[in-house]
């Protein structure tokens, strides 16, 4: 179970309000990207999803994890790093889902786009990688320094984003599987590259997809405190 139910909301979290839930689209050079908000009443933070490749903002895992962040008083905004067209196209080779510059950048946009959306405007804002999302989150974190207020990465690949990371500014948390060797190492190595406020939190007893039961719940509850700590009290 988890240790955040819905209505055990941190009082440094809220400030009033009424809880706001639409789906809208994201206009980045000249595409638009389909996302889906959530922002409890009074959040003072707000995080971004950054999906793995071959995934969207519809991803079951992600979505749950959105759900312990939101029941912990922050707002969550799944969107599609491409447009259903780039996905199309990208079926074949992959080389869109892959292209970590292209996604941070994408991210980084939504990043600013947050900035400036009624419903997100002074909030807080943090970034949750899952797989090659991780790898974009910290290459968007290097670029946009302390604008983006804490980072998680979930089964990442941060060996993606390497030469990126000795310039990440935001409070970093990587989340890995015990049962996922090689992306268990690619994230230890990661670890010694980066600079900031860090920590590697392994989950015993799961794979990459912590399909496991209770994998994925502690994944959720180690994301949801570590953006609370790192976004909500400042």
């Amino acid at each position: 179970m988890n240790a955040l139910k819905a209505g055990a909301v941190p009082a440094d979290c809220l400030e009033g309000k009424e809880t706001i839930t639409a789906s809208t689209w994201i206009p980045i050079n000249g595409v638009e990207l389909a996302a889906d908000l959530v922002i409890p009443a009074g959040a003072k933070a707000v995080v971004l999803f950054a999906h793995g490749s071959g995934s969207s903002r519809r991803s079951a895992r992600n979505r749950f994890v959105a759900q312990v962040i939101q029941a912990a008083g922050m707002g969550t905004v799944l969107f599609d790093l491409l447009t259903p067209e780039e996905e199309a196209s990208d079926n074949g080779n992959g080389q869109l889902r892959f292209d970590i510059g292209l996604l941070a950048r994408r991210l980084g946009a939504a990043v600013r786009w947050a900035g400036l959306y009624p419903a997100t405007r002074g909030l807080a804002i943090g970034c949750f990688g899952a797989s090659t999302g991780g790898a974009a989150a910290l290459q968007c974190a290097a670029q946009m320094g302390r604008t983006i207020g804490a980072v998680v990465s979930r089964g990442g690949r941060p060996d993606l984003a390497m030469a990126a990371l000795p310039r990440v500014e935001s409070p970093t948390l990587l989340i890995v599987g015990s049962m996922d060797p090689v992306v268990l190492e690619l994230n230890q190595e990661a670890l010694a590259q980066l600079c900031c406020v860090k920590q590697l939190a392994v989950v015993k007893g799961a794979t990459h997809l912590f399909g496991e039961p209770g994998a994925l719940d502690e994944v959720a509850d180690l994301a949801a405190d570590w953006f609370r700590r790192h976004l909500c009290r400042r």
